[in-house]
């Protein structure tokens, strides 16, 4: 990587229209400092915007990209400032300057600063966690999972997220949801991994006020994601397990893949998601199919299929949340291969003979990754891997392992094996 080379995340923030957010600026002080304090910035923009509705559609966009802007970049942006206590208003006026190509008099005007108080521009910082700005071990992380291909995974990661659907294909199938967003004012494009996905080009719509979404018609959910519920592949008629259902985008994938004939058994140990579930299962149609047992299975359940979808540092979807990064602390990584390992055997006790086992996590970590399944494997000679299939192959599929990657597919970070159980 030289100092002239302007990745995507950085050229992106050269089209947001900056200019809206004159005279707000000053008022941007406090939310700033709150997602510098470690709030989510997520929701400090959302209740910024609810406490400031005079705002236009271009205003609105400039206050988030700000936000997120400042949560994201932070470590650049003292970099350029050769400062480590810079002010919040500063740390945007740089963000406007720096990345957002505003020259400097009209960046301290939009912060509300006084002339003068940005320091004069530096290159960009050369070393990864600085240029792409991310704490040590992010970067130490990316370097050993992709190598030479760290900058540009950096990259991905400082990037929006595309929006992905799922046709809910109980209902409907993917040319025809495709065709009812069409006339509610959605455009999309067909995924490139998984033929039913359906990746939205439109620019930020309101997704959630759709009739079709209302409808229970579609579901939001990543690519990988979705690729990842493929892999069990369930089957009209059987019976699947999903250990660590959540609120259930995965299960609900799988109810439409079993039918009505089927049955998904879902479990959790967050009861609040297992209700979401319940609810989101009767809009699309599927009540009958999902039953929810809670933390643990049935005694003496046995499934055609069991999907172990765990609680993982969840890295590979980084580019969801631009200040996660700086709220992780590594340490809390420690005892997830543990719990993986024992969420893994739990399932393994339910899977049929001749049934088959999905383990799949959303991080970039090997640790979490081909170290749990390996070792699942020499506790469990029982289970044989299987080869991860052609739709893995779409995805990434390396060693009978599956692995998907922002900057190569454009979905989420995710890992995933497949066994048969003899």
């Amino acid at each position: 990587m030289t100092a002239r080379t302007v990745w995507a995340s950085e050229a992106r923030l050269r089209t947001v229209p900056w200019g809206a957010l004159s005279g707000v600026g000053p008022a941007l002080a406090e939310p700033l400092a709150a997602v510098l304090a470690g709030r989510p910035a997520e929701r400090v923009l959302d209740r910024f915007l609810r406490d400031h509705r005079e705002l236009d559609r271009a205003g609105r966009a400039a206050v988030a990209e700000a936000i997120f802007g400042v949560g994201l970049w932070r470590r650049r942006l003292a970099f350029q400032l050769e400062r480590e206590d810079a002010c919040p208003r500063l740390l945007l006026a740089a963000l406007l300057r720096d990345l957002g190509g505003m020259d400097g008099a009209a960046a301290e005007r939009a912060a509300g600063l006084t002339p003068g108080a940005l320091p004069p521009p530096r290159p960009p910082p050369r070393e990864l966690a600085l240029r792409f700005s991310m704490p040590d071990w992010l970067a130490e992380t990316l370097v050993r999972e992709v190598g030479p291909e760290a900058e540009a995974l950096a990259d991905a990661l400082g990037l929006p997220g595309p929006v992905c659907l799922r046709p809910n294909l109980l209902q409907i199938g993917a040319e025809a949801l495709a065709a009812r967003l069409a006339a509610e004012g959605v455009a999309t494009r067909p995924g490139e991994i998984v033929p039913s996905a359906l990746v939205v080009t439109s620019h930020r719509p309101n997704l959630y006020a759709l009739p079709a979404m209302r409808e229970g018609l579609l579901e939001v959910q990543d690519e990988g994601s979705q690729l990842v519920g493929a892999l069990v592949a369930a089957s009209p008629g059987e019976s699947v397990l999903d250990l660590c259902a959540g609120a259930g985008g995965k299960a609900l994938q799988l109810a439409a893949a079993v039918g009505l004939t089927g049955a998904v058994h879902a479990t959790d140990a967050n009861r609040s998601r297992l209700d979401r579930l319940a609810r989101r299962a009767l809009r699309a149609g599927a009540g009958s199919i999902i039953r929810v047992h809670g933390e643990s299975p049935p005694p003496g359940l046995l499934v055609d299929a069991a999907l172990v979808d765990a609680p993982c540092s969840e890295l590979g979807a980084l580019r969801r949340g631009p200040d996660l990064r700086f709220r992780l602390d590594p340490r809390a990584f420690d005892p997830l291969p543990r719990l993986q390992l024992s969420l893994l055997a739990r399932a393994a006790d339910h899977v049929r003979r001749g049934g088959r086992l999905v383990y799949a996590t959303c991080t970039l970590r090997r640790e979490e990754n081909e170290e749990v399944a390996l070792a699942f494997e020499r506790a469990q000679p029982g289970f044989t891997r299987l080869p991860a299939g052609a739709l893995a192959a779409r995805g990434g599929a390396n060693g009978g392992f599956l692995r998907t990657w922002p900057h190569r597919q454009g979905c989420d970070g995710f890992f995933a094996a497949v066994w048969r159980r003899g």
